[in-house]
Parts: C-alpha cells; sequence; structure tokens
C-alpha cells in the first residue's frame, strides 16, 4: 500500500523539499542529485550503522559521512509531533507555549549554537533568555539518533514532560534547516583508530584533566580492569561507541519517555474527575493516532503504556466492590480505549508476531476482574452484510442473540475478536487496490457470495456491518486515506443492495403487517451508538475526501477556542456516473440514523446512543446544502418513509425501537424551504413515542405530570426524559414553521395531542406557540394562539386531579393567553371552569385577573361587554363559593363588592355554610372583611356565629383564636350594651380559660359601651363589674380560677411553684372585682391550703405572698 501523501502544515514544520538551506549538497534548480547522496539516504533509512560495517570490509571515509550525514530525521513533522502534547494551552495563548513553537521560536532568536556532530550524536547549546531581572540560562543538549529517528535525547533543563522540551526542538530543527553549517565528524571510534599510542595517551589524559571531578573514578577503575589480564573487559572484543549507531538487533523506534507516560497518565486518571484532565487524555489518544498516521512503532508502545496505567486506576476496583457504575468521562475513555486497540490489532501493516504480542496482552487484560464490561446487549457475532435481508429472525437466530448477549465481554473483546481478521481475501485486495475494480477485470472468484452489484460496482459481505467499517477506520488510522475510501465505496454499495432487498420484501408483506400493526424489531442492534461507531466511521472518512482546506498538523486536535468552520466540497467517485463523496457521507449517515433498532439495556449505552446521534448530526450541519445533497435528502427520506420494518419513519414500529425526534428535526429544517410537504410528513410520522403509547391505556391519568411518564413503568429506559424532551423539540419547530398555515397548525396539533403525554412539555409547547404567535412588532396569529390556549386547556385538564407545584403558573399564563384571543375565550374558560380548575383556582386567580385593570384595558371593551365580563367573573365566583366556601367565600364576597344582589348571594352563601360547618377561623376572617367594609352588624353576626363553634379550654391561654375572640369582644362592647348582653353567654360557654375571661372582663370595664367608632352613644358611664351583663362574665371567671388552680395543683413541681404564686396574684385581682372579692378569695385561700397541705413548700409561699 502506498504511504500517506504528506500534507505541508500551517505554520508548522516545513518539509525538506520547500527549505532553501536544504540538507544536501547545494545545486542549482532542476539539477539532479548525485548518485552518493542517493544511496546514502536509501542506506541511511534502512541499515543500521552495523550493517553497512559487516557488509563491507572496508567504507570510504566519504561515503561514511554521507551516511552518517543523512541520518538524521529530514522531516520536521515527526518533532514536532514528538513535542506537542504535554501542555494544554488556556485560551488566549493557543500553541504560545506548546514545546515546538517554542523551539522554533529560539532556533529563529540565534539561540542555539556550538553545534556539533560526531558520528550518530548530535549536541550543542541553547541560550534561552531569562526573565524579567534574570540572567540568560544556558542548556546543553544531547541528541542520539539512528536510521532516521531520535532515539535518546538529554537536556540541562530537566524537562519532566512526556516528549521532548523546546531545547531538543531547537537543536533538532537547525540540524533539519542548516544541516550544512552543522561541523561533521565520523564516530569517535574512526577517529581513535588513527591515533597511535602516544596520541591515545595524550587524548586520554587530556580528557581527564578537562573532567577529572567526574570522570577521574570511573577513569581508574577501567584502567585497573583493563591492566587485568582475565577481567571482563579483556575478553570482549572492541569497545563500545556511544556514536556509532545501533546496532543490527536493536530496535529502532524514536524516543518515547515510557516513566513519564506512566506518570502523567496515573496523574491524569487521579483527577478524572476535572474536565482538563479528561481533554489530557484525550489528546494522548489523538497522538496515538497520529502516530498510527505515521506508521510509527511507538503508536502501539505508546497505548500499551496507558492502557496499564488504566487498569491500575484504584477506582475499578472499588467501582467494582460497590456495585456501582463508572462515571461517564471516565466510560467514554473505555470506550476510545478499546476502539483504539481494534485499530492496532487490525494493522494492515504490521508483522504476526506483532499482532502475537498485542493479542497475548489484550487476552491477560480481558481476564482481569477490574478489566471494564462493554455496555449494551451489542452482540460479538452480529448477522453479516448480505444481498436480502428477512423481515424478522427466525426462533434460533433469536436463541443465539440471547447466548450471546449472556456472555462476558470487556472493553477489549472486540479487539481480541479483530486478531482473527485478515487482509488477505482477494476481492478485498482488488477492491483496495484500484478505483476501477470490476467485474471485467476479473473472473469467477471462487465464492458462493455475489461480489458485485448489478451496476457492476464492487460489493463487501460475509462480516457485519460494523466490522467492516472498522476496516475502513483502521485504514484511516493507519495512513491509507484511498483505500479507506474504495472500501468504504463498496461497503455502501453493500448497503444500497442490502436496502433494495429489504423494500422488496416489505412490498410483499405491507398488507399482512399494516393489518397487525406493529412488527417485531428487524435490528437487534443498531449502528448509532455502537461500540465500533459505524456509522461515524464511514461518514468521516468519506467527508475527509471532500474537505477544502489543507489538512493541518494539529498540535491539539479540537482545542483552542477559534474553530474554523469546516468547509466541503463535491469529490467524484472514481467510476460513477456523477455520484460525489459527499453525497454519500449524507446518505450514509441518514441510513443509520434512520434505522429502526431497539433501544440497548443500561444507562451509559443509551446515553451513548443520543450523544452518537448529535455527533452524527454534528457532521452533517457542517455540511452546506446545494442542490445535488437536497436531491439526496428527498430521495432517502422518501426511502425512509416506504421502509417499513426496517426504517424508523415506517409505517408499522417496534414497540421499543429508538424514536426518531432527533433525526427528523435536522431533516425537517433542511427539507422546509425547499419541499414543505415531505418535512411535515417526515417530522409527523417522527413524532411517534411507541413505547408510551402502548403503556398507557386510554382515558388513564398520568402517573407523573411533570417529570417522565414511564420512568416508573421502563426503569430500563433511563433517557426516556430526555426522549420525550427531544419529542417536544421536534414539535415546537413544526408549530413555529407553520405559523400562518391553519392547514398544518392543525395537523401538527392533533400530532401533539396524541402522542406527547407529559403535561410539562405540553404546558412549554403551549408557552412557546404563544410567544411565536404575539411577536412584539407585528399583529398576532390568532390560529396558533388558539393552538397554544387549546395545549393549554390539555394541561389544565390533565393535571386537575393531580396537583403540582406549577399549576398557579399554568393557570395564569392560561388567563392570559385566553386574553390575547379575545374576550369571548376568557368567558369561556370562566364558564366552563369546573373542567379545568379547582374553585380556589378559579376564584382567586382566574376570576381575580380576568377583570383586573390591565386584562380589561388589554381587551378595550366597550361599557356593556366590560360589564358582561365582571357578570360572568361573578357568576364563577358565586359558584366556587358554593362549592367550597371554605377557601371561595372570602374571594366572592371581594369580587361581588361593586354589585348588590351578587354580594347578598354571597353573603347568604356564608351565613348557610357556617350552619353546615364553616370553620371559627374563615367566619372570623370573613367578619373581620365585614367591619372593614362598613357593616358591622353583619361582622357581628359571623362573630357570634364563630364563637358558637369555638372551645378554648382552661390552658388554651395561647389559643391561635384569642386576637378573633378579643377582637369579637371589642365588637360587640362598641355596638353597644344590647350586643354586649346577647355575646357574654357565648363567651361564657366557649372560653374556659381563666386569664381570657379576665382580661375581656377588665376590658368592658373601661369604657362605657357603645362609645367605640362603630356604635352609637348609649350609655353614660362604664358598666360595673357587679351588675348585669358584666356579673355573669365575673363569676365564669371567678369559677375558671378557682376550677384552674385545683387543676394545675393536681400535678404541679416544685419548679412551677414561682408561676402558680403569679397565678395566684392574677386571681386575687379578679376576685376582688366583686363587692366580696376579698373574702371569696380569703375562703379559696383556706381552702387550698387544707386540701394541699402535704405540699408545705408551697403553701409557705402561700402564706409569705398572701398572708
Amino acid at each position: 500500500m502506498d504511504p500517506p501523501a504528506a500534507k505541508r502544515s500551517r505554520g508548522c514544520p516545513v518539509e525538506p523539499e520547500e527549505r532553501d538551506a536544504g540538507a544536501g549538497a547545494k545545486r542549482g534548480r532542476g539539477r539532479p542529485e548525485a548518485l552518493l547522496d542517493l544511496s546514502a539516504k536509501r542506506v541511511a533509512e534502512s541499515w543500521a550503522f552495523e550493517q553497512v560495517e559487516e557488509r563491507f570490509s572496508r567504507v570510504p571515509e566519504p561515503v561514511q559521512k554521507r551516511i552518517v550525514f543523512w541520518s538524521f530525521p529530514r522531516s520536521e513533522r515527526e518533532i514536532c509531533m514528538y513535542s506537542s502534547l504535554g501542555y494544554q494551552p488556556p485560551e488566549g495563548e493557543h500553541d504560545a507555549r506548546v514545546p515546538f513553537t517554542r523551539g522554533l521560536h529560539l532556533l529563529q532568536s540565534g539561540a542555539v549554537d556550538r553545534v556539533l556532530q560526531v558520528g550518530f550524536h548530535l549536541s550543542g547549546n541553547i541560550r534561552e533568555p531569562g526573565g524579567p531581572g534574570e540572567p540568560e540560562r544556558l542548556y546543553h543538549v544531547s541528541i542520539s539518533f539512528d536510521r532516521c529517528k531520535i532515539t535518546s535525547v538529554s537536556c540541562g533543563c530537566d524537562n519532566r514532560d512526556l516528549f521532548y522540551c523546546a531545547h531538543v526542538v531547537a537543536l533538532s530543527l537547525y540540524r533539519i534547516r542548516h544541516a550544512r553549517q552543522v561541523e561533521l565528524r565520523l564516530p569517535i571510534s574512526e577517529t581513535l583508530s588513527q591515533m597511535n599510542r602516544d596520541q591515545l595517551q595524550k587524548f586520554v589524559q587530556y580528557l581527564i584533566s578537562a573532567h577529572h571531578t567526574e570522570v577521574l573514578p570511573t577513569a581508574q577503575r577501567l584502567a585497573d580492569e583493563i591492566l587485568l589480564l582475565g577481567s571482563e573487559i579483556n575478553l570482549v572484543h572492541g569497545a563500545p561507541d556511544p556514536t556509532a549507531g545501533a546496532g543490527i538487533e536493536d530496535a529502532n523506534c524514536w524516543h518515547l519517555d515510557e516513566e513519564q507516560i506512566q506518570e502523567q497518565v496515573k496523574q491524569l486518571l487521579s483527577n478524572g474527575g476535572y474536565y482538563g484532565a479528561s481533554q489530557q487524555l484525550r489528546s494522548m489518544f489523538c497522538k496515538v493516532r497520529e502516530m498510527l498516521r505515521m506508521r510509527d512503532s511507538n503508536g502501539a508502545r505508546m497505548l500499551i503504556l496507558m492502557t496499564e496505567q488504566f487498569l491500575q486506576d484504584p477506582r475499578l476496583a472499588l467501582w467494582r466492590q460497590q456495585g456501582a457504575g463508572m462515571t461517564d468521562k471516565c466510560r467514554q475513555l473505555w470506550d476510545e480505549l478499546g476502539a483504539l486497540w481494534v485499530c492496532v490489532v487490525l494493522s494492515p501493516h504490521c508483522k504476526p508476531e506483532e499482532r502475537a504480542s498485542w493479542l497475548q496482552l489484550l487476552g491477560k487484560w480481558d481476564k482481569l476482574d477490574v478489566c471494564p464490561l462493554e455496555e449494551g446487549n451489542y452482540a460479538f457475532n452480529g448477522p453479516s452484510l448480505q444481498p436480502t435481508t428477512a423481515l424478522s429472525p427466525g426462533p434460533e437466530e433469536e436463541e443465539e442473540v440471547v447466548v450471546a448477549a449472556g456472555s462476558r465481554h470487556t472493553v477489549f473483546g472486540r479487539a481480541l475478536q479483530a486478531g482473527s481478521l485478515q487482509w488477505s481475501d482477494t476481492h478485498l485486495q482488488r477492491i483496495l487496490a484500484s478505483d476501477c475494480y470490476g467485474p471485467s477485470l476479473t473472473g469467477h472468484m471462487g465464492s458462493d457470495k455475489p461480489t458485485f452489484d448489478p451496476q457492476g460496482r464492487p460489493l463487501w459481505l460475509g462480516e457485519p456491518f460494523p466490522t467492516a467499517c472498522a476496516r475502513v477506520d483502521t485504514l484511516r488510522a493507519h495512513g491509507y486515506p484511498r483505500q479507506a475510501l474504495r472500501l468504504a465505496g463498496a461497503i455502501v454499495n453493500t448497503l444500497r443492495l442490502q436496502r433494495r432487498h429489504q423494500l422488496e420484501s416489505y412490498k410483499q408483506q405491507k398488507k399482512e403487517l399494516l393489518q397487525k400493526g406493529s412488527t417485531c424489531i428487524t435490528n437487534t442492534e443498531g449502528w448509532v451508538g455502537h461500540p465500533l461507531d459505524p456509522i461515524g466511521c464511514l461518514c468521516r472518512a468519506l467527508l475527509e475526501a471532500c474537505r477544502l482546506e489543507e489538512e493541518t498538523l494539529a498540535l491539539y486536535p479540537d482545542s483552542g477556542p477559534e474553530k474554523r468552520k469546516v468547509a466541503y466540497q463535491h469529490v467524484q467517485v472514481p467510476g460513477s456516473s456523477g455520484e460525489s463523496y459527499l453525497a454519500l457521507a449524507l446518505e450514509v449517515a441518514l441510513l443509520g440514523l434512520g434505522q429502526q433498532r431497539a433501544l440497548p439495556e443500561g444507562l451509559y449505552a443509551q446515553d451513548k446512543v443520543v450523544r452518537n446521534e448529535e455527533q452524527l448530526l454534528a457532521l452533517l450541519e457542517e455540511v452546506e446544502l446545494d442542490e445535488r445533497l437536497v436531491q439526496v435528502l428527498r430521495k432517502q427520506s422518501g426511502l425512509l418513509l416506504d421502509g417499513g420494518p426496517f426504517s424508523g419513519f415506517g409505517e408499522v414500529l417496534f414497540r421499543e425501537s429508538v424514536p426518531m425526534h432527533t433525526c427528523a428535526r435536522y431533516l425537517f429544517t433542511a427539507l422546509l424551504p425547499h419541499d414543505p410537504n415531505l418535512a411535515y410528513r417526515l417530522a409527523l410520522r417522527a413524532m411517534r413515542l411507541p413505547v408510551l403509547e402502548t403503556a398507557l391505556t386510554a382515558g388513564e391519568p398520568h402517573p407523573s405530570p411533570l417529570d417522565s411518564v414511564m420512568s416508573n413503568r421502563f426503569p430500563r429506559w433511563f433517557i426516556l426524559g430526555h426522549l420525550e424532551t427531544r419529542q417536544c423539540e421536534l414539535a415546537s419547530a413544526m408549530l413555529t414553521a407553520a405559523k400562518g398555515d391553519p392547514k398544518w397548525l392543525h395537523t401538527v396539533l392533533g400530532s401533539i395531542q396524541q402522542n406527547i403525554h407529559s403535561p410539562a412539555l405540553l404546558f412549554k409547547l403551549a408557552q412557546d406557540a404563544c410567544k411565536t404567535a404575539t411577536p412584539a412588532n407585528a399583529p398576532p396569529d390568532t390560529t396558533l394562539l388558539g393552538i397554544a390556549l387549546e395545549l393549554g386547556l390539555q394541561v389544565m385538564r390533565m393535571t386537575l386531579s393531580t396537583m403540582t407545584w406549577r399549576r398557579r403558573e399554568m393557570v395564569r399564563w392560561l388567563v392570559s393567553c385566553a386574553t390575547e384571543i379575545g374576550l369571548q375565550a376568557l368567558m369561556n374558560i370562566m364558564q366552563n371552569w369546573y373542567s379545568l380548575f379547582t374553585p380556589v383556582e378559579a376564584a382567586t386567580i382566574v376570576a381575580v385577573t380576568g377583570t383586573t385593570h390591565a386584562t380589561l384595558l388589554r381587551l378595550q371593551l366597550e361599557a356593556p361587554q366590560r360589564e358582561e365580563l365582571w357578570a360572568c367573573a361573578r357568576t364563577l365566583a358565586l359558584q366556587c363559593a358554593m362549592k367550597d366556601p371554605q377557601n371561595c367565600a372570602l374571594p366572592a364576597l371581594t369580587l361581588c363588592e361593586k354589585n348588590h344582589a351578587a354580594f347578598e348571594a354571597a353573603y347568604q352563601i356564608v351565613l348557610d355554610a357556617a350552619a353546615s360547618g364553616l370553620g371559627h377561623a374563615h367566619l372570623f376572617t370573613i367578619a373581620r372583611y365585614m367591619e372593614h367594609r362598613g357593616l358591622p352588624l353583619r361582622a357581628y353576626k359571623l362573630a357570634t356565629l364563630a364563637l358558637a363553634q369555638l372551645s378554648i379550654a382552661f390552658n388554651q391561654d395561647s389559643h391561635p383564636a384569642v386576637n378573633d375572640v378579643l377582637w369579637a369582644c371589642s365588637l360587640s362592647h362598641s355596638l353597644g350594651r344590647h350586643e354586649l348582653s346577647a355575646i357574654v353567654p357565648l363567651i361564657i360557654r366557649s372560653i374556659h380559660c381563666a386569664p381570657m375571661l379576665s382580661d375581656i372582663l377588665r376590658r368592658w370595664t373601661l369604657s362605657a359601651p357603645g362609645l367605640g367608632p362603630l356604635g352609637a352613644r348609649r350609655a353614660a358611664k362604664p358598666l360595673g363589674a357587679d351588675r348585669a351583663p358584666l356579673c355573669q362574665l365575673l363569676d365564669a371567671a371567678v369559677a375558671a380560677y378557682i376550677n384552674t388552680s385545683h387543676s394545675r395543683l393536681t400535678h404541679i413541681s416544685p419548679r412551677h411553684y414561682g408561676d402558680f404564686i403569679e397565678f395566684l396574684g392574677k386571681a386575687r385581682e379578679t376576685f376582688l372585682l366583686a363587692p366580696d372579692g376579698h373574702l371569696q378569695f380569703s375562703q379559696f385561700l383556706e381552702n387550698l391550703k387544707q386540701t394541699y397541705k402535704g405540699k408545705k413548700k408551697l403553701m409557705l409561699l402561700v402564706r409569705e405572698r398572701f398572708g
């Protein structure tokens, strides 16, 4: 296979062919390169220098120099790849502190000097300016290389990042861009071989003298070993030379700091709850893919290191022990890890021993108890791509699926399965090799399965669709974009042929299926949300071929705030009649999104279906639709509508199939400007949510008005609330688009009423429709307003028996919506209130809000119409008062104030309710209202009715009705002696609390009755407590004090003695109001002393206080 085409990167590396100061000999434009350089380049790329020395007994020095010269990496692309991961730049500093960018800046500022290449070793100094007030810093950098790869690096900055520091980058770029300025020497062993004994001795002594503090102990040890004849050093031929390059058996790979990778992954996993940690780990995954694309063996090596750290994450054991699922972020990282291993194992160019070692590792990891399992019930040996597909699996196939789903599958299971896949199939090789592969180029392939469709285009059959798409992803990942496109085209041809046969099969059984009204699922596992993401792999491969902009070498893929919008162009499919890869991508995406499929098991798997749908639609939304793509949309939409049980838009649906709301919303928006009828047909068909349609019987109340309807009945549908929200968004989009078109508005309304069962979502739709129908600077859309009102009425009916905390908001909104429509709509909801509102809502919100000054101004009514509305509101209030007098009587009175007849009717309702048990608290409230209205006699009447129902015991001096009783007494006193006389028996019968009775008695004796603001002057002086009618109250108060004292003394404790003495003091004050009060109190005290003489301490206190 051809290597990937190298593309120039913006603002990053410069390819060797484009540099002015090239790495070879200077030559004029068009002048051929020297044969020595051409051959030295090839040898330097492929052979270890030891192999050159063994192959040829003598290698001339000029040849050696050219091989050594060309052994250093020639492309800056790899340097950039290995110096652009360890730092995630914050917003506003994009690439500013990336090691590659910093190294490039150091090079351009002349910070590199004293560069020397000795054999396969490069060294130099980097002078980096210090910060403000800091001195310049000098770093010594050493680089070893072999066969155009950097094999080790060393820098004085003590870099602790994953890859190369800026100083290594600066020295490497200097060597690539200014190769002719670098002093070049052969390996040091070649120089030493040219010296005689004296020169060697001088060389060693000078070397030791220059670095005696560092090397003297080592030099002495080596000298001792050399002088010892039988030492190990004397048994080895020759001596090591760090500048002589690698040996034949040495691995040839770029330098990778394994310890740093492990440490950083471990640290990032420990911070797994933070968004930045997940982003860093994803950057590392992207770097692995970049290495795979460059055919760099470190890609697999780095993935192994990361996987080992992932498996050592202590949270895995904790989650397993607690039986809890891992976090979504962590699960997504594991999914990406598993998908990367599929790409690695399925590599089309790896050696068998490499694949065997990977599979051995994967097998070991797969058996670990902490290894996460794959979410969802996706089969590992699903149905293969076939030219024909039955409408439903037979009993035997169903049993196989159940068995497969029940076995244990970890995230590495698919990579292990990929280990058995090969690339040696002749038909597959021919698909990958040519754009023009057809029946004319081959004979019979020796297989029963067809290899071409009727149009002569190649097919790829015989393995599951996700597996075939994994091959496409693998080819892209390993740098074979053309081959990936060819295989993707063959898979699309197969999908088309399969769909054609599906439609034919459905047409034959359409009548039978429509009579049944339901179907069994034809796809037990969906392609959207699948662990291998087959639709996404196929779409990205096809879209990549159509990108207008150059591919850039992203230091951090998907990072940075300034993401440019991707532009696509039509690129014709070779050998086709005008088809483009862009159209194929759109077709494949719609085929996957519109597939009728069962919802997978598990919260994460279901959430992944939703997330995968959104990712695919985000890809499609980047594509600007032209006429060709609109035609594709129209054709695919028609096929989806006619797809029967194979399509989520078909006429018959499996009960638990994934809804099509998100896909339908995209199609509706895209098709609406071009084909409105088709757009509405699709969207209306997609409004179904069959799992709810079959669960709720007709007329059944909604179990949870504001939350997901079936969360308690179908716990398997964890994302049902999200799906219902998407359904609502689709309906809202249709309502907004249909504004001004009554026909479609009523059609959409019917679909909403039939398919949406959540009152909260219906209410949101009603609000959105009302807002859309009433723009600020344009006349309202009456049809859309009517639909908003109709939806609001439906919500009121649905939630009438199951009250919610949002009901008051809903009722207020409904009144405002009816007001926007007009007087008749407002009067209709008032007249039919009993089926929409509770009496309290109708009386306190509907009637009041409907008659406020703001409402009347909004309606702009004439006087007769205004009176008609008031009459309707009063009638509503009276009806509510009759149905719920306890809560609605006062609002009804308030509303009927301006109409005498209505007010009298409301007052009579209160009197009737008092006779049938209206509570004293409500009666007191209405009585106070009457007093406030200037109707004291009615207030007095209601107060006496309330007192008749009241009972305050001897120890209830903090009873909630105390203030109401005192108010009633004050009212009766202000009205006159007659009213006062009438209320005294009620007070005596209802109140047994001595302090309260004495308080009332004292208040009444302060002024003459009838002198209050509400009464006429009927008495000249205050009433005496010893005369009627107050003498009865005085006797009751004295009796209450006597009874209360005996009750308290029965169970009194010493700590309450002080309180009791104070109580007796108040009692004496009341006793003294009577003419013989002093005598009565003395007799009362003597009685207490005799009766409770056992309580000596208490009686002593009584004697001290009262004698």
